[in-house]
């Protein structure tokens, strides 16, 4: 089986009709793909028409859902045993999507990892290089590009998290992450892309937090230790110097640091009832 015949791809786009032809006809010059869909989010400025117009499925949304459920739409009406999502504002190169999807007869998620130099702003590549070390600790795992929306997967795979990814942006974070949680094989392709043209919809300060938590989110669900076990060693290193601290000074032990040992120790069984919940879902069988 060819991998790009048998591959969907997905491509969410709001308000992009300056960028959208470009993108479809890059694409469909790039790959005898089995079909590209475009899902217009709401947009008001003739978006899906141009979609269509340039040979593209266009699923439409009555208004602005936010990106996560763009993907999720294009990913319910997909055909192809395996799916490749395209930013629709024309930064990622028609050229570099055979590279994304050949690598899924082995892995079942492949991520375009742009290069610093691809990034647009300072601000941006510093934001998302705080992200990517957080997300390498708590995976255990290098991960060079944690926000790239550029990437491949196995569609069947990429359904079993559909409930995990969130209507707004952040559907790369949360899928990155449930991915190499859940033990699949992820591989990460280099790649350059290009400036985008028009306004980006992404906030730094709004949207880097809200990256945060998501990361947070994600790992609590799948490695909740890896969160847990540092708070509670350092709750507890905290309350024991208090101690040592008071028992010279004061030659008693404070409240205090006994309420900060005690508190680490629930953190810590916390974390391992939390391990054991996220253990249990994957005891299930599939569906």
């Amino acid at each position: 089986m060819r991998i790009p015949e048998a591959t969907s791809v997905i491509v969410p786009a709001l308000n992009e009709a300056l960028n959208i032809d470009a993108v479809v006809r890059a694409l469909r010059d790039a790959a005898p793909w089995r079909e590209i869909i475009v899902v217009d989010d709401g947009s008001t400025d003739g978006t899906g028409d141009a979609a269509e117009a340039a040979g593209a499925v266009v699923v439409r949304h009555p208004y602005n859902k936010g990106n996560g459920a763009a993907v999720k739409s294009g990913l319910r009406r997909a055909a192809g045993d395996f799916v490749l999502v395209v930013d629709g504002d024309g930064q990622h190169r028609a050229a570099d999507a055979l590279r994304l999807v050949e690598p899924l007869a082995q892995f079942e998620l492949v991520v375009g990892a742009r290069s610093a130099a691809s990034q647009a702003t300072a601000g941006r590549r510093a934001g998302n290089a705080v992200l990517n070390r957080i997300a390498s600790y708590l995976t255990d795992r290098p991960i060079p590009d944690l926000t790239s929306g550029f990437r491949a997967a196995r569609r069947d795979c990429l359904l079993e998290f559909i409930h995990l990814i969130p209507n707004t942006f952040s559907t790369p974070t949360t899928t990155t992450l449930a991915f190499l949680k859940a033990g699949y094989s992820v591989q990460f392709v280099p790649i350059d892309a290009a400036q985008r043209q028009g306004q980006s919809k992404i906030r730094l300060g709004r949207d880097g937090a809200r990256f945060f938590l998501i990361l947070l989110k994600v790992i609590t669900i799948f490695s909740p230790l890896r969160i847990f076990v540092p708070i509670s060693v350092a709750t507890f290193a905290l309350g024991a110097a208090y101690a040592i601290w008071t028992i010279i000074r004061q030659s008693h032990v404070t409240n205090s640091s006994v309420l900060l040992i005690l508190s680490s120790v629930v953190i810590l069984l916390i974390g391992l009832v939390s391990e054991q919940i996220a253990a249990l879902r994957f005891e299930r069988p599939r569906a």
